[in-house]
């Protein structure tokens, strides 16, 4: 996919699939805005996909924060002069169930899952409309329904694909603007190595995961996940608008893993 001169935002680009996501806009011609929020991890990475720095940047700022919408805009425009693709990834994962989520870890799921996305792609909408650009933001298939540990980290992707689907209509019909929504199953990330050690899980539980899990026998890697955020992002994607992409290896929809263990 070419993605020669354009210019990328890529939230939560320290780490990851956001991560991933920058690798592979770099390698494709893009210049990237690489974001997050620990110092020092946004250095390493840096260094590591652009030593030269001559097509990418840098900033540490919160979401939560109402002024980093404007504050990410102005850094694109100062250092590349247009902005051209959004990519939503950063994202609060955790458990919670009802029973265990209270007012403020609700709020905080909401807050960076939905209203943070929300107020970036409104803030950058007036560039995003000048190069046609598209904004694509990265879900879960948890997003249908959700485990039960993780009910409002559920909703909060539940709410973000009824915004791409609204806003890949809305804006691609008065801006230009494409908007669409990728939604990953399980990714073998490396703060998914460490969430599953510190439950319980032993150090080599990726090669120990079922058919229920993973029928190919693996999960995926993050870069499967950004050469479909690519595709999104290019010109070769033509007027795709409004659509949700399911990243998984088994229909997610309407599958029952509790009845095949049982059938087995």
């Amino acid at each position: 996919m070419n993605l020669s001169e354009k210019a990328i935002l890529v939230t939560g680009s320290t780490t990851g699939i956001g991560k991933a996501i920058a690798k592979r806009c770099l390698e494709n011609g893009a210049r990237v805005l690489l974001h997050g929020l620990e110092p020092d991890l946004a250095e390493s990475t840096w260094q590591e996909l652009d030593p030269e720095r001559e097509n990418s940047d840098v900033l540490i700022a919160d979401l939560e924060d109402p002024e980093t919408p404007q504050r990410l805009k102005e850094a694109m425009v100062e250092r590349f002069g247009r902005i051209d693709g959004l990519v939503n990834n950063a994202a609060m994962v955790g458990t919670g169930k009802i029973e265990t989520t209270d007012i403020e870890k609700f709020d905080r799921f909401m807050s960076i899952n939905v209203r943070a996305p929300f107020f970036l792609i409104k803030t950058l909408l007036p560039e995003l409309e000048k190069t046609r650009g598209c904004v694509v933001n990265i879900g879960s298939v948890n997003a249908y329904c959700g485990e039960p540990d993780l009910l409002p980290y559920s909703i909060s992707k539940g709410a973000l694909m009824t915004m791409s689907r609204n806003l890949g209509d809305t804006l691609h019909r008065e801006y230009r603007v494409r908007v669409n929504q990728i939604n990953p199953g399980w990714i073998l990330t490396e703060n998914e190595k460490i969430r599953k050690t510190e439950q319980g899980l032993p150090e080599d539980w990726p090669r120990l995961l079922g058919d229920q899990f993973a029928p190919s026998g693996r999960i995926f890697d993050p870069a499967e996940i950004a050469a479909a955020a690519v595709y999104f992002l290019s010109d070769e994607c033509g007027p795709v608008s409004g659509s949700v992409l399911d990243i998984e290896q088994h229909p997610f929809i309407g599958r029952n893993p509790a009845k095949e263990i049982s059938d087995s």
